[in-house]
């Protein structure tokens, strides 16, 4: 018998460690372990795992100096490792350079994945580059083997929105909508909701909610979605109704769901509803939170009713 054990270590499981380090202890943790790692385990899925560290750690030079590094080594060679240096761009705020980046894979025959597309239409739209994001839109639709999904359309419409691009948003929702498959359909629905809201279609928010009803069961996150759509429109009456559907569900109690209307009862100078509706939460054993005192103390002070204040 013995103590010793041995392991057959492969690139993936070193890879797989070289992040678990990273986010466990921290990115020199993992610098430290991948200078020890033989030549010949440095291969593509290593080199790609400790660029993910840095790119996670938001580490925009030791990101670029790795990347420069593994185009040396012929490591460049798919939207992986790409994604991963347009992704953090995107979250640093360096728009300039994925245009670079864009022009780099085109250069070298990189074929663009589903989230290469959905990157750089969340690039775009943050900035408002409405040629860079139809650029991306007709290279998407343009014969390309990747079979598109409502994530893609639904980032357009964003950017067309900010652009104030109503009518296009509306086109790429509609594109969004018949993509939509079984695996993820509440949440795309959830995002269909508040983007036509967005854009003023109060009909088909509504369109949308009778089908998310139908086709999914609604948890917290659909009311959560679909009542401050409601209130965009000023519609109390509507977000009341599902407010009390929401209510006879007796889904665990999320505050923020009657919030919505405390709120809007404040800013409407309706505060006996305000109040009537945080009596009801108590009842049926809600806890009022910061907002919800937040909410009611607003309304006391634009109505001049400061002795409720101080109470």
């Amino acid at each position: 018998m013995t103590d010793k054990r041995f392991f057959v270590r492969t690139s993936v499981d070193i890879a797989l460690r070289l992040d678990l380090l990273s986010e466990v202890h921290g990115i020199q943790k993992a610098e430290k372990y991948f200078n020890n790692i033989p030549q010949n385990f440095r291969v593509l899925e290593v080199y790609g795992a400790l660029l993910n560290c840095y790119v996670r750690a938001k580490s925009v030079e030791k990101a670029e100096a790795l990347m420069q590094k593994m185009r040396d080594l012929g490591f460049a060679k798919n939207s992986l490792n790409y994604n991963n240096m347009l992704s953090l761009y995107r979250q640093t705020g360096n728009f300039e350079k994925i245009d670079m980046l864009v022009h780099e894979m085109e250069e070298n025959g990189i074929a663009f994945d589903n989230f290469t597309f959905n990157l750089l239409l969340s690039a775009y739209a943050a900035v408002s580059d409405i040629q860079g994001m139809e650029k991306i839109i007709t290279k998407m639709e343009s014969g390309t083997k990747i079979a598109l999904n409502d994530t893609s359309y639904s980032a357009a419409a964003t950017g067309y929105t900010k652009a104030g691009l109503l009518d296009k948003a509306l086109e790429m929702l509609k594109k969004s909508e018949t993509l939509i498959t079984s695996k993820g359909r509440s949440k795309a629905y959830e995002i269909l909701i508040t983007q036509y809201a967005a854009i003023g279609k109060t009909d088909e928010v509504l369109r949308i909610w009778e089908l998310y009803k139908k086709e999914e069961k609604v948890y917290n996150k659909g009311y959560v979605c679909i009542i401050p759509s409601m209130l965009k429109f000023d519609d109390i009456e509507t977000a009341e109704k599902i407010f009390e559907e929401w209510e006879c569900r007796n889904l665990s109690y999320d505050i923020r769901i009657p919030n919505f209307l405390i709120g809007a009862y404040c800013r409407k100078g309706l505060l006996g509803s305000a109040e009537t509706l945080v009596d009801r939460v108590v009842s049926k054993g809600g806890k009022p939170n910061a907002f919800t005192w937040y909410y009611l103390a607003t309304g006391y002070l634009q109505n001049d009713e400061l002795l409720k204040l101080w109470k």
